[in-house]
């Protein structure tokens, strides 16, 4: 079930309690906009929670990106095991000021630059707060939202946000759209996905790391054999039948300037706007209707040693 965040607190398992706030961020329609056209940004605000660590003097932090369904109660166990490494969390709700409660079915309903673009401004304005230690905040994305860290880690470069990232955990995400140039700085990255996943492919998820490496980037990648989509929530396997995917249609690849390249024709075009290129992969015979998420034996706790083991090495387990 999708939460949604507002103006009350919510509360973990371990007794920590959010502050709620507004990220004030904004709707590019595309990256184009978003890197070469940032005036023409209609703006935008959604809610965020963070949490912060018992005991612990300036922690480093978290940003948590959901995915295609939303806040749910996995991304909130994310925030409980980080708080109790002593790692400040921040979820992001980027649906709820929207009015989305779904993007499943179609993920046009706002832009995979408009999800950067929140983690972008999330990152420069929970580091002005003055509860953390702002060279130590990273990000971790689930599917969509995973999309969403890689493709921040890149833009930071490219747009006046100045905000750095110390680490990024993109959690199954999709790579469809990938920068030509992965530059992220001394940001560490990695990523993971299982090898049954029915949402992305994981080839590109792979192509995507290995270009983050030639850059000379500290970038790497798990894949876990059996594992299905979203293998992290405490649910069993379950079909989302109105899902839309094509997670072998062609990489789509982003110039600096933000101008989509089409796959058929090579040719970059800065008005291309992410629907009609994601209509390309679904009308060349890739897309399908409904996909598998959920999880089985022990691979939740899988993803949660890889986890954490990747945020204390990036983060430690306290403090700045």
């Amino acid at each position: 079930m999708t939460i949604f965040f507002g103006d009350e607190p919510v509360k973990l398992g371990n007794g920590i309690v959010g502050k709620p706030w507004q990220v004030e961020t904004g709707n590019p329609t595309h990256f184009y906009q978003a890197i070469s056209a940032p005036g023409d940004i209609e703006p935008a605000t959604i809610y965020a929670q963070t949490f912060l660590p018992k005991a612990a003097d300036s922690p480093g932090a978290v940003i948590v990106v959901p995915g295609s369904m939303g806040v749910a109660d996995s991304h909130l166990h994310k925030a409980e095991l980080l708080t109790d490494a002593g790692i400040a969390a921040c979820v992001l709700d980027p649906f709820g000021a929207r009015g989305v409660s779904s993007t499943v079915a179609n993920q046009a309903q706002y832009s995979f630059a408009a999800s950067a673009w929140d983690l972008l401004a999330t990152a420069e304005q929970l580091a002005a707060s003055g509860d953390l230690a702002s060279a130590k905040i990273g990000a971790q994305g689930h599917s969509r939202g995973g999309s969403a860290v890689l493709a921040a880690a890149v833009m930071l470069r490219l747009t006046s946000f100045s905000q750095p990232l110390a680490g990024v955990y993109a959690a199954y995400p999709w790579c469809g759209m990938q920068f030509l140039n992965p530059l992220v700085g001394s940001a560490k990255v990695r990523s993971i996905i299982g090898d049954r996943d029915e949402w992305c492919l994981p080839q590109q998820v792979q192509g995507s790391m290995h270009a983050m490496q030639l850059t000379g980037a500290d970038a790497s990648w798990r894949l876990v054999p059996g594992a299905h989509h979203s293998f992290d929530r405490a649910t069993g396997l379950e079909l989302i039948e109105d899902a839309s995917v094509a997670p072998g249609a062609p990489t789509i690849y982003i110039q600096d300037d933000g101008a989509c390249i089409h796959p058929t024709t090579g040719k970059a075009d800065p008005q291309a706007d992410e629907r009609s290129l994601m209509m390309y992969g679904i009308k060349a015979g890739y897309g399908r209707q409904g996909a598998r998420i959920g999880t089985q034996e022990n691979y939740a706790s899988l993803f949660h040693e890889d986890m954490m083991a990747f945020w204390t090495r990036v983060l430690g387990s306290a403090a700045g």
